[in-house]
């Protein structure tokens, strides 16, 4: 499967894409320092790392990144690692469009289950996936940080 298939700015992460990406993730989620006491992981990522590594898409406007996101293949299923979508283009449906590249992914690796971890701090995230299908499994306390984990079944 080949992004072009997909949406029009949608592309495979690249090496040159790390620093962008990290700027991207820090405007994405300032806002959720207060609201957690603590900086979101998507803010810290080693993003070059990620490229290497995963499967990591970016959606592009312009010369700018509008959104990134950050896939990791197990065995039994894709994790989403982030999402991380500019202020300026939210409510555009970036991610959505990230969302179900998500689940082709998923589809594309012969994976039923997608996953995905978020503080329980950030309400807004938690209802967001549950509108799009994902269900709580479990909440876990991880350093300062209490997480909640949610599933997507295919």
């Amino acid at each position: 499967m080949d992004a072009s298939q997909v949406t029009e700015g949608l592309d495979q992460a690249n090496p040159g894409d790390a620093v962008a990406m990290t700027e991207l993730a820090r405007r994405a989620y300032a806002h959720y320092i207060p609201v957690i006491n603590a900086v979101p992981v998507p803010m810290t990522a080693d993003y070059a790392a990620h490229i290497r590594l995963d499967d990591v898409w970016v959606l592009r406007s312009g010369t700018s990144l509008a959104a990134s996101l950050v896939l990791i293949r197990h065995p039994d299923h894709l994790l989403i690692e982030s999402i991380a979508v500019d202020p300026e283009e939210q409510g555009k449906g970036r991610g959505r469009q990230l969302l179900d590249w998500a689940r082709r992914r998923a589809v594309h690796f012969r994976l039923s289950e997608i996953r995905l971890y978020t503080n329980v701090l950030m309400t807004e995230n938690r209802a967001w996936y549950q509108r799009a299908g994902f269900t709580e499994t479990h909440e876990e306390q991880r350093g300062d940080k209490r997480i909640v984990h949610m599933r997507l079944k295919l």
